[in-house]
């Protein structure tokens, strides 16, 4: 009979999230709606008006063995701060923000972008990978992205 050997223990997965702040002003206007719509979709949200948002990057993956860590934290929020948080913190998301050109601003685009803004720089660590974006427009109102959906 062969000695018994102990199936490999497999990683825990784990979700780790940092959050940032920031402050940005924007408008609400869709280009296909003429004004009277647009007043009418947005109300008062057509107007240029701010938010002091707040965005959380959750990244999912295995504990790495010999770190105890999906990613380190402080690297993450560096990331995070560089990719983003420098380029929206009090901007104007219309005018200011070229990867937000043409969009709508609406909290569910912004949070689109963002993935699309962070998820390249998170590819380069290995065992973790973009999990969610989470974008605060107000203590109320959240959006929550998940990345693309995969082709069917």
């Amino acid at each position: 009979m062969p000695p018994f050997r102990a199936a490999p223990m497999t990683r825990p997965t784990v979700e780790i999230t940092h959050v940032q702040e920031f402050s940005a002003a924007h408008r609400l206007r869709s280009p296909a709606l003429s004004e009277a719509a647009n007043r009418e979709l947005y109300g008062p949200c057509f107007n240029d008006h701010g938010h002091n948002y707040v965005v959380e990057v959750t990244l999912r993956g295995a504990v790495d063995e010999p770190t105890g860590m999906v990613m380190d934290l402080n690297r993450l929020g560096r990331v995070v701060v560089d990719k983003l948080i420098q380029r929206v913190d009090h901007k104007h998301l219309n005018h200011d923000v070229p990867f937000l050109a043409g969009v709508i601003p609406t909290a569910e685009n912004v949070a689109v972008a963002f993935w699309a803004e962070i998820e390249p720089s998170l590819r380069d660590y290995p065992g973790c990978r973009l999990h969610r974006i989470r974008l605060h427009e107000s203590r109320s109102n959240r959006v929550d992205y998940f990345g693309p959906s995969p082709a069917r």
